[in-house]
């Protein structure tokens, strides 16, 4: 039975119409479409991206646990940026998902990041830290930081420096120096082109340079 917010088409309904029309929210949109019986609702790919899901949330919610570092406020608000870049509406939860999901699909070990920020270490010179909760430890070899003014428009990249299984961080020289007081950046961390993990992507960062 469909269950209406207010009149049928105007504020939205879920459930369904006999077995004729199927309504529900979508990406935060109310829609409806044509009630469908899946021809083959467990075929091996179907069961496949299942196990993917799985894993994506079991690790997310792992990581949310996590008793030294857990999944920080900010770090939710980072996903949620980087989710905000996509055309479609999202949570910071389903970008975090869906990363998790791409890479297994493109045949790479996926990432959950957690514990970013970036510290000031001398006047207006800021070096990102963020740590990472790999699929299988040790696939992480090479990555960068990139920073720019806009979500969008991340152009000064710098080279990571990795600690294996724990973290990646800037070398102890050569961080984001001459930045302008009172302007707000962003950071992202992005393993290299090759990597293993090519493609699992941090959530984007910002702070505002003091």
């Amino acid at each position: 039975m469909a269950k209406l917010k207010a009149p049928l088409l105007s504020l939205g309904a879920s459930g369904a119409i006999g077995k004729s029309v199927v309504f529900f929210n979508w990406k935060g949109l109310d829609v409806a479409r044509e009630f469908v019986v899946p021809a083959n609702p467990k075929s091996t790919d179907q069961t496949t991206q299942r196990g993917y899901l799985t894993a994506a949330i079991a690790k997310i919610h792992a990581v949310q646990a996590d008793a030294d570092l857990p999944l920080a406020a900010e770090d939710e608000a980072a996903y949620r940026v980087w989710a905000s870049t996509f055309p479609t509406p999202r949570t910071w939860f389903k970008q975090a998902a869906k990363a998790w999901l791409d890479c297994k699909v493109a045949d790479k070990v996926p990432i959950v990041y957690g514990a970013g920020a970036c510290l000031d270490s001398t006047h207006l010179d800021y070096r990102p830290s963020i740590y990472f909760w790999q699929e299988t430890l040790g696939s992480l070899a090479s990555g960068k930081f990139y920073l720019g003014t806009t979500k969008t428009a991340l152009i000064n990249v710098k080279a990571a420096t990795l600690v294996p299984n724990q973290s990646v961080s800037l070398p102890a020289f050569g961080g984001y120096d001459n930045l302008t007081a009172g302007v707000k950046y962003f950071w992202q961390f992005r393993p290299d082109t090759g990597d293993p993990c090519e493609g699992a992507d941090s959530g984007i960062y910002c702070f505002e340079a003091t």
